[in-house]
């Protein structure tokens, strides 16, 4: 893997000169707009990039970004990678090993989920502080190269706590409603059932989504600080279960997008 690794941080690096990002931004599902706060210099599609995997989710753009954002030197993935996709879990990490080669010293991650909690409702915002991995994979599973992280990473702690602390600051400065959560990740692409909601409550998770947990484990095992912020856009606590669709999901997330973004412009500028 690190020769992979190698040849596309080359490949990369010609293609963007002397540009050193200091932040990694995964973007989610419904939330690639914030590119549009970038002050682009570069922009690479996935499909253009050697060993990197192509997003085949409709509504996510597969672009690699590299601009300025509030003053703060950052590549984007407009568009992440899923276990239900069919890609395998050291796939799905590919992109961040290549960024922290790159040079990021923080990943900022984003999602988008659904509330297990009553307390949590659609539109607010989640800080997740940790999370349950209902994944049938791990990213580290198979032999380790102690070139890009230690054989068996501690996850104590896998989000930063001072960049959790700052993201709830100013959340509460712009007078947004976020919460500190748990976020179960869970296989999809199906939405949950009303057993099984239940179930990720029962066993501590406020949040549900499908993606970020791989990426997460990964940057900790390259000893990468990570915030991650979700836009909650269904709520699966409702004894009443009533049918959600793809579509009214990213509508949601798209109109909550501008709150997390604040959070994430603010955040960064603090780097």
């Amino acid at each position: 893997m690190y020769q992979m690794l190698v040849e596309t941080v080359e490949f990369i690096r010609k293609r963007i000169g002397d540009f050193n990002p200091e932040v990694g931004i995964i973007l989610g599902t419904g939330l690639g707009r914030l590119v549009d706060q970038i002050e682009i210099s570069h922009q690479l599609m996935y499909a253009n990039i050697p060993n990197f995997p192509i997003s085949t989710v409709e509504f996510h753009t597969g672009k690699l970004i590299f601009g300025t954002l509030n003053g703060r030197k950052v590549v984007a993935m407009q568009g992440r990678l899923h276990y239900y996709e069919g890609y395998t879990m050291q796939e799905i990490t590919f992109p961040v090993r290549v960024l922290k080669l790159l040079g990021i010293e923080k990943l900022y991650v984003s999602n988008a989920s659904g509330s297990l909690n009553p307390t949590i409702l659609k539109g607010d915002i989640g800080i997740i502080e940790d999370h349950i991995n209902l994944l049938p994979d791990n990213p580290l599973r198979g032999p380790n190269d102690p070139q890009v992280g230690n054989r068996f990473p501690d996850m104590s702690q896998p989000y930063n706590f001072e960049l959790i602390e700052k993201g709830l600051l100013i959340a509460k400065q712009h007078q947004i409603t976020a919460h500190k959560v748990v976020y179960v990740s869970a296989p999809g692409p199906n939405l949950e059932t009303r057993a099984e909601y239940r179930y990720m409550r029962l066993i501590g998770g406020d949040i549900v989504g499908m993606s970020t947990v791989p990426e997460v484990i990964v940057a900790n095992h390259m000893s990468l600080p990570v915030f991650a912020i979700s836009v909650i856009t269904d709520e699966g606590f409702h004894a009443d279960l009533k049918p959600v669709s793809l579509e009214e999901i990213v509508a949601i997330a798209a109109k909550a997008e501008p709150k997390m973004t604040v959070i994430l412009k603010e955040l960064i500028a603090l780097h």
